[in-house]
């Protein structure tokens, strides 16, 4: 897959609201005598570090397998699995749970995150005033978001459903916090100019900023934090529940390459490293992207299952978050999963 920066991912986010991006595929000539697949991303981020690797190491490839990625914004890469548009997706367990609660037939095959990835920051001259303290209680740090004008990726995608439960947790009611649906590069160019008073997004934009010195991370998702949500299932790889019935050798070879990537990013520091920089490197300073790794690196679980706790969390954080009404939890989860490709 490409290097893209932040006016890159713009760009093609801009074009994905109206359309399917593709963004890797194998060569042509290659691809015809392979099994082809297709996987969407609802935006590009560190937190789909296992994806940059699988592709760029050819772990899919080596076993005959061609994945198009295509970049879908929020939400709409979970829908587009359902109907069909795609084979599989990365998301997050708050997804497929809503969506079984709906009467939706998804299965997830692969956590290759086991917390949130969304950190919530604040610009460090609004936490010097409030005189922020780093070593307090999470419901004390986060009063201070209160009144403040938040950036998320989109309404009722992960970092919308995170902040929205942690003002549950904390007591913040729901309108005290301005929320605004931005595109990653965009948010980043608002707190810069100071129009949003902070954001929640995953590595390395956080990382960017208290390494710049301009913003102080009021959650830390590598510590687990909101900690009562934890473990949950992020970075989440599934498809439709029939789709691996019709197409197993497909299914084995997708969730076997994710599964060499979780081990590489801890089996090989430097080389994932490598990897980060390359498609990150133009916009933060190896500071940034060398701290990015090690978070990251703390939230890969090996094996990449799924475990039943994980996607019952999600459902509790949708519930606080007021996606979901706590009487349309799922009763059980293990139905949803199928971790036999892990294994």
């Amino acid at each position: 897959m490409a290097s893209f920066g932040f006016g890159s991912l713009t760009r093609l986010l801009a074009l994905a609201s109206v359309g399917i991006v593709a963004i890797g595929s194998g060569p042509a000539g290659a691809a015809d005598a392979m099994e082809k697949t297709t996987l969407a991303l609802p935006t590009i981020t560190l937190g789909f570090l296992t994806q940059d690797i699988a592709s760029d190491k050819g772990f899919w490839k080596d076993q005959g397998l061609d994945v198009s990625v295509r970049i879908i914004q929020g939400i709409g890469a979970t829908n587009a699995v359902i109907s069909s548009s795609v084979d599989f997706a990365l998301t997050s367990g708050a997804s497929i749970t809503r969506a079984t609660a709906r009467g939706l037939k998804l299965v997830a095959l692969a956590t290759l995150l086991n917390q949130t990835d969304e950190y919530v920051v604040v610009r460090k001259e609004i936490a010097d005033k409030a005189h922020f303290d780093p070593n307090a209680s999470l419901k004390e740090r986060a009063q201070m978001l209160q009144g403040l004008t938040i950036a998320v990726g989109g309404t009722a995608a992960l970092p919308d459903t995170v902040l929205k439960a942690i003002q549950k947790e904390v007591g913040i009611p729901r309108d005290a916090i301005q929320t605004s649906p931005m595109l990653p590069g965009e948010f980043v160019a608002a707190f810069s100019r100071k129009a949003i008073d902070g954001f929640v997004a995953g590595p390395p934009t956080p990382q960017q900023a208290v390494v710049d010195g301009t913003g102080v991370l009021v959650t830390d998702s590598a510590k687990g934090e909101p900690t009562q949500y934890s473990p949950i299932s992020a970075s989440l790889l599934l498809n439709r529940a029939d789709f691996c019935a019709g197409h197993r050798s497909i299914c084995e070879k997708m969730v076997h390459g994710f599964v060499m990537a979780a081990q590489y990013v801890h089996d090989h520091p430097a080389e994932t490293l490598a990897v980060i920089k390359a498609h990150y490197g133009a916009n933060n300073s190896d500071k940034t992207l060398e701290a990015s790794y090690e978070a990251i690196k703390s939230m890969t679980p090996l094996p990449p299952v799924t475990l039943p706790k994980m996607l019952e969390n999600s459902d509790l954080m949708n519930v606080a978050a007021g996606f979901l009404k706590q009487e349309e939890m799922l009763p059980r989860y293990d139905d949803i999963i199928n971790n036999e490709f892990v294994k």
